[in-house]
């Protein structure tokens, strides 16, 4: 609607018209009028719902409407003067906000500074790790530096330098977007990076596990550990409950037990499955009340530590049950395992955490069964088969074709009780295939049950496998051997990737273990396999370029362990 005004001197006083001063008046109708009202009259038509002010109708309206918006075409203009009065008024009406308190000091980290050269190799680590990655799906011979960056974290904290505070947003970052790097992460930033992630929400995952850092309370204050138990947030509260486990576990319980019946069910689970940490029998008090939870995760969280528990009032229930599922039978001339599975799953059988519905693909009787043998101590079976040690009751033939479950269950249980003994018997010999091994065939559930053996042991372990059986089952295996690979280890593997290039076969089908070979052999290894980046002639039958490919991955191997080595030299405390 156009604005129209009398030509004067400039001394002359200048009337507006009725218009605008109905406009330009910031307390008159129309700018009382409601936003919601406004958007309701442009949707529905000024004609069938003209504005309130300009109508002359509703709590804002004069008698007589408003002067110089009289008809249809004069409420449409009414509307758009009122919205673009709204508009203006919504966008500079914002009050200043109160200003925070500033936030304290970073506090002291008392650790060496880097190197300088370390320094500088840990900006370019951090920079490849924000550059986009390449499209193309061959490698090449250059080291990938983003698969670095766990190790140089691992050496840096091995000699306890500081991180720079230039770089801890960065390695703030890099934690945020790869959860493997957040322990040796965290405990590079130290507690300066700990008070920069608590004023950046996007790093708040930096406050979980963070016990005995700055930005805890004194776990020796009481009301300081209560304050922030009840007004922190969820990460903050796990990261108390861990610290004041940490110092006294009666005291954590203690805490937990305050608020227990208020918790949501997925914060009672994370805090119900915090004390995996420190286990013990102190604890199974509360974990016997867990088992009558209204979340079913809590309660089959609260059994399954329960039953990590020998001594456990549920572990003896459980052993009651299994002993009467499982007992000595013959097999023709020679003793043998005979199973009875149950045929029901009662009200207390579930309740101590045994899942009456099986998954698809499995009967009830046997997944019951499964879920009472893994929840009974290993130490009532000697017992049942005449004295005989775990070697020899693993060997026993189980008979009407319950091996696998019960064989199955025993791994579990083993891993849950962490009992090398049983693991042992379990695994077998090294050179018996995994079909006809003792055990289970499946290479999670052994990887499971190598971590149950010493370090050394365990690698010794798959270097004779690969000695026997090649790489091809053997990636799982690997990845739970302690690094830098021990010599026997990093042999057998490197001797298997020559001779599956001898053999011609197909050079990605071990992308896998050469990925790993990078990040896991001694980099000392590096001159003695300088011989196998050369490419050889390829035979009649290998895949085409096969050992082009083969040449490269060496090639790259061989840099990458070059300049590992490289990295700890920089990170050496004398330089």
């Amino acid at each position: 609607m156009p604005r129209t005004a009398t030509p004067t001197t400039p001394t002359t006083p200048v009337t507006p018209t009725p218009a605008v001063a109905a406009t330009d008046d910031p307390t008159g109708p129309l700018t009382a009028t409601p936003w919601e009202e406004l958007v309701t009259s442009a949707l529905l038509g000024t004609d069938r719902r003209p504005p309130a002010a300009a109508s002359g109708t509703g709590p804002h309206s004069r008698p007589g409407g408003v002067p110089g918006y009289a008809g249809p075409d004069g409420a449409a203009a009414a509307l758009l003067n009122a919205a673009a009065l709204h508009t203006v008024r919504r966008r500079a009406g914002l009050l200043p906000a109160l200003a925070a308190p500033r936030p304290g000091l970073a506090p002291a980290d008392p650790r060496p500074p880097l190197p300088g050269a370390a320094r500088s190799r840990l900006e370019r680590l951090l920079a490849d790790r924000a550059a986009p990655s390449g499209s193309g799906g061959r490698r090449g011979t250059a080291p990938d530096l983003t698969e670095l960056i766990p190790q140089w974290l691992a050496t840096a904290n091995l000699h306890g330098y500081r991180a720079p505070d230039a770089a801890l947003p960065a390695v703030l970052d890099a934690a945020r977007a790869r959860t493997d790097l957040r322990p040796q992460a965290l405990a590079f930033a130290g507690p300066r990076g700990l008070w920069l992630a608590g004023l950046n929400p996007e790093w708040k995952f930096a406050l979980r596990g963070s016990s005995g850092t700055s930005l805890l309370p004194d776990v020796t204050d009481p009301e300081a550990v209560h304050r922030l138990w009840e007004e922190g947030l969820f990460a903050e509260r796990v990261a108390l409950l861990s610290a004041v486990r940490a110092h006294e576990a009666g005291a954590a319980l203690a805490l937990l037990a305050t608020t227990w019946a208020t918790e949501r069910a997925e914060d009672r689970l994370m805090f119900v499955d915090s004390l995996r940490t420190g286990l013990s029998g102190a604890d199974e008090a509360f974990l016997e009340q867990a088992l009558a939870d209204r979340s079913r995760n809590v309660r089959a969280t609260a059994a399954e530590l329960l039953s990590a528990l020998p001594e456990s009032a549920l572990a003896r229930r459980m052993a009651d049950r299994a002993l009467s599922c499982v007992s000595p039978g013959l097999t023709g001339s020679g003793p043998s395992v005979a199973v009875e599975a149950p045929h029901e799953c009662d009200a207390a059988m579930q309740r101590d955490g045994v899942v009456a519905l099986p998954p698809s693909g499995r009967g009830e009787r046997s997944w019951w069964l499964g879920q009472l043998v893994e929840s009974s101590p290993l130490a009532i079976w000697p017992a049942r088969f005449g004295g005989r040690e775990a070697r020899e009751i693993v060997a026993l033939p189980v008979a009407d074709g319950w091996s696998e479950e019960l064989h199955a269950a025993w791994c579990r249980a083993a891993v849950r009780q962490r009992d090398p003994k049983w693991a042992r018997a379990l695994l077998g010999a090294p050179s018996t295939p995994p079909s006809n091994g003792p055990g289970t065939a499946s290479l999670a559930e052994r990887s499971k049950l190598l971590i149950v053996l010493p370090a050394a042991e365990r690698a010794g372990w798959v270097a004779e496998f690969i000695a026997a059986h090649g790489l091809s089952e053997a990636f799982q295996l690997l990845g739970v051997c302690p690094t830098p690979w021990a010599e026997p280890l990093g042999r057998s593997v490197v001797d298997a990737l020559d001779i599956a290039r001898d053999a011609g076969s197909y050079p990605w089908s071990f992308s896998g273990v050469m990925g790993l070979a990078e990040r896991c052999l001694n980099p000392a290894e590096a001159d003695r396999l300088e011989v196998l980046t050369t490419t050889p002639d390829e035979p009649a039958d290998a895949s085409p370029g096969a050992n082009g490919y083969w040449s490269e991955a060496f090639q790259r191997l061989v840099s990458t362990l070059r300049l590992r080595a490289a990295m700890d030299a920089e990170l050496a405390p004398d330089r």
